[in-house]
């Protein structure tokens, strides 16, 4: 809800296999291409190195990706299914607007936690891809436009500052909220995780000019 992520739309180019020893392969192929970038970063990682922690010969790999880019993209899809976190009010039933961003600031600043170390992978790729990095940016502007369709509500509302352009509200607020997500769990600065949240909560209602109870 509140914050800037990875592209999505780089989804694997290739029809899905059809047979279930094909699924386990291909699931087998992506879950040993996020531990090999991992360890080794994207640059130095070897579709051999791959194929081997997966089980699976070398040359089956390109029955189901043509390389290595394709292969990461298919592992930035399936990290995205778990950083984004939309339709927080359904999920959670709440309503009061400082706990919705509470919520959503708390869940996005876990799965980064959890998934530190192929954010930092990611980093790495956005530099010197330069698709993966345009698709990161139109990523980041859906993400900012349901934000800053969040902040419009509120500003209907009569609840937040009507002064404030609802985009660039959001496209700021989220990119503080992922950057600072990279400084403590990709850069490793000491920040304990509750004030964490509870700090960029409070900056969201600070700049939003929230009205409370």
């Amino acid at each position: 809800m509140v914050s800037e992520s990875v592209a999505r739309d780089t989804a694997p180019r290739r029809v899905a296999p059809s047979t279930k020893r094909g699924v386990r392969t291909r699931s087998a192929l992506i879950t040993a291409a996020r531990e090999i970038f991992e360890r080794d970063g994207y640059l130095e990682a070897k579709i051999s190195d791959i194929a081997k922690a997966a089980g699976a010969a070398a040359g089956s790999f390109y029955t189901y990706f043509d390389g290595k880019e394709e292969i990461f993209a298919a592992v930035v899809e399936q990290v995205q299914d778990e950083m984004v976190h939309p339709h927080v009010r359904e999920r959670t039933g709440v309503t009061d607007p400082r706990e919705l961003i509470e919520a959503a600031n708390r869940e996005y600043l876990l799965s980064y936690k959890r998934n530190a170390r192929l954010m930092a992978v990611f980093e790495e790729v956005y530099l010197i891809n330069e698709e993966f990095r345009r698709l990161r940016l139109e990523r980041g502007k859906a993400f900012a436009q349901r934000n800053a369709k969040m902040i419009r509500q509120l500003q209907e509302s009569g609840l937040a500052s009507a002064e404030l352009d609802p985009m660039i509200t959001a496209q700021a607020l989220g990119m503080m909220v992922g950057r600072m997500a990279n400084l403590v769990f990709v850069q490793h600065q000491r920040i304990a995780f509750e004030k964490l949240v509870t700090t960029v909560t409070q900056l969201w209602v600070n700049a939003l000019q929230l009205k409370t109870d």
